[in-house]
């Protein structure tokens, strides 16, 4: 952890100290980190973020990349939204064996369920990908916020549970990814929902080892089927991007028996 910025004190953060030289403000305004562009601010106006992030005495704290956001089975009461960076969610089990969930983004968030239900033990951890930046709202001040705040923590918490809905339709996509039988299938699923979570055609992608994590395979098998796909014309890929050729899978659908068959169907994406 890097440092952090609370909004009732002068405990600050590196990120504070220069906001403070730039400006003489003594705490970093809601719109420097653009929070009314998060999914849990939507229809909020920069005042009324700096309103419940002062009533719900939230703060934001930094962490460096292969830093433990959020460690499995420990106690937590603070319910996290990405500002900045990339995180991996991973399902650990009593034995120590990890299984790499979902990416978190700017606007996801974290440890809601171990804040709700502190008497269920949270199997999960979040290691950030990446130098990361999370708002933390503890549970507790949020839930008794709806008098002094009223218009907005209805807001609050009615785009708080559109988060929840989302998050649902990403465990279910995972699960759906994890079905397919080949590994083929598997990913061209996978860039199918990623395609539609980033709103473009060509995707960006973790490194092939962390892909072979969310894909649950061996890394040289990704490896190998990446080229297989990219020698079909199914496939043009990059370090850190993949674009996958819809107008060849469609023929690969015609052709079952062909070198692009047994492909998935662009409408079982959620």
């Amino acid at each position: 952890e890097i440092g952090w910025c609370d909004w009732s004190s002068d405990v600050c953060s590196s990120d504070l100290v220069v906001w403070r030289e730039r400006t003489g403000e003594r705490r970093m305004p809601a719109y420097e980190l653009d929070m009314q562009e998060l999914p849990l601010f939507h229809e909020l106006t920069s005042a009324e973020i700096e309103r419940f992030l002062l009533s719900t005495e939230a703060q934001v704290k930094r962490y460096g990349k292969g830093t433990r956001i959020l460690e499995a089975y420990q106690s937590n009461e603070q319910i996290g939204v990405m500002v900045e960076g990339v995180a991996q969610v991973v399902a650990e089990d009593r034995f120590g064996n990890e299984t790499v969930g979902h990416t978190l983004h700017r606007g996801d968030m974290m440890g809601s369920s171990s804040a709700i239900l502190p008497q269920m033990r949270c199997n999960t951890s979040v290691e950030a990908l990446s130098s990361v930046l999370v708002l933390w709202v503890p549970y507790r001040s949020l839930l008794v916020a709806g008098p002094r705040l009223g218009r907005i923590h209805g807001i609050v918490m009615k785009n708080l549970l559109e988060t929840f809905c989302r998050k649902n339709v990403l465990m279910m996509q995972k699960i759906e990814v994890l079905s397919k039988k080949t590994l083929r299938e598997r990913l061209i699923l996978y860039l199918l929902q990623q395609m539609e979570r980033q709103q473009t055609k060509r995707v960006e992608v973790p490194g092939r080892i962390q892909l072979a994590k969310e894909l649950e395979c061996n890394r040289s098998a990704l490896t190998r089927e990446i080229g297989a796909m990219q020698a079909v014309g199914l496939l043009s890929c990059g370090a850190d991007w993949m674009l996958l050729h819809e107008e060849k899978v469609a023929e690969g659908r015609r052709r079952p028996h062909g070198d692009a068959g047994r492909l998935v169907d662009r409408k079982s994406v959620v």
